[in-house]
């Protein structure tokens, strides 16, 4: 089954929205960690699937030329959780649990169950000529009042407030079968031309449109968002707003997983480690291992494999090419 990408804008309201429903893209993460020996437990298996669709949402929604890596740093059993999305929409996201997770942990005690749980989102671009360099901003998991955020949706929309000076609406939800995501966002006057200029009753107005689309947003439960296709959800909760959906064929994009992992990348990050240290580990083991946490591959390097990394290139070039 395919994932799915909706997008939409109500006419005449600064609100514009999209729905993503991953399927056999997200069974397909969880099913390469089992195999890898690497199971989730259930509850972190919700939370990660969450990020991930919550990732898939965010890059889709601004079209960054690079990857959209979005972070969760805990200080509860889950240390860390992580999902990078491209700008074509591919992904991959992976978790690191340090500790005991019980059935149907909350999101508090998952991930900030001291009280130093932090959000980070990170735009990493595809061209770093002329400079450009990641940009990242992050947020602690405690809302204005200090108080502890309750869920992944309202650290992003805490995010979203803080950082971007953006209202944004999110409902997330993930099992084994599913990871699915609505988000809707107010536009900023300054950005809609077809909004125009807007009196004070004009902002009225927008802002009780606005809340209005958020209530029902907020409607929709768990149960539909996993077991009910993009198209029947949005009918249902706003069949009774001026909703405008875009075809989904006509975008070209719709989300997938896809590992960037390769044995060129682990070589690299060998080499990077020093000779001294990765020849202790094959006198010990008789080989290097290193597993893709996202993606589960195994790489392996014997003792020919690290003697090549380490040879000087020009040793390994043919003597013409050595020559010039």
């Amino acid at each position: 089954m395919m994932s799915e990408l909706h997008k939409f804008i109500f006419d005449g309201l600064p609100v514009r929205g999209q729905l993503i429903r991953l399927t056999g893209s997200w069974r397909e993460v969880l099913r390469r960690r089992s195999e890898a020996g690497n199971a989730l437990p259930t509850a972190v298996q919700e939370l990660l699937g969450e990020l991930t669709v919550a990732a898939a949402l965010m890059q889709s929604n601004i079209r960054f030329n690079g990857a959209l890596i979005l972070q969760i740093f805990g200080d509860g059993p889950v240390k860390l959780a992580v999902a990078e999305v491209q700008t074509d929409l591919a992904f991959r996201s992976t978790a690191k649990v340090v500790g005991e997770v019980l059935e149907e942990m909350p999101f508090e005690t998952l991930v900030n169950r001291g009280g130093e749980g932090r959000c980070a989102i990170t735009l990493d671009p595809a061209d770093k000529s002329q400079g450009r360099q990641p940009y990242q901003g992050v947020v602690s998991l405690r809302d204005s009042r200090d108080a502890p955020l309750q869920s992944l949706s309202d650290a992003l929309q805490h995010y979203m407030r803080q950082s971007e000076q953006l209202e944004t609406r999110l409902v997330l939800a993930a099992d084994k079968e599913v990871a699915a995501g609505l988000l809707i966002q107010r536009l900023p006057v300054e950005g809609g031309a077809n909004l125009g200029a807007r009196d004070e009753q004009a902002r009225s107005d927008d802002d009780e449109a606005f809340n209005r689309i958020a209530h029902l947003t907020r409607s929709l439960s768990r149960t539909e968002l996993l077991a009910l296709n993009g198209p029947t959800i949005l009918r249902r909760l706003y069949w009774e707003e001026p909703l405008r959906c875009f075809d989904p064929h006509l975008q070209g994009l719709a989300p997938r997983f896809e590992c960037r992992c390769s044995r060129a990348r682990v070589a690299r990050m060998l080499q990077g480690l020093g000779r001294v240290e990765i020849d202790d580990i094959v006198a010990e083991q008789g080989r290097v291992e290193i597993g893709c946490d996202f993606c589960g591959l195994q790489y392996r390097f014997d003792v020919v494999d690290v003697g090549e990394l380490f040879t000087p290139l020009h040793d390994q070039m043919p003597p013409s090419a050595a020559i010039n």
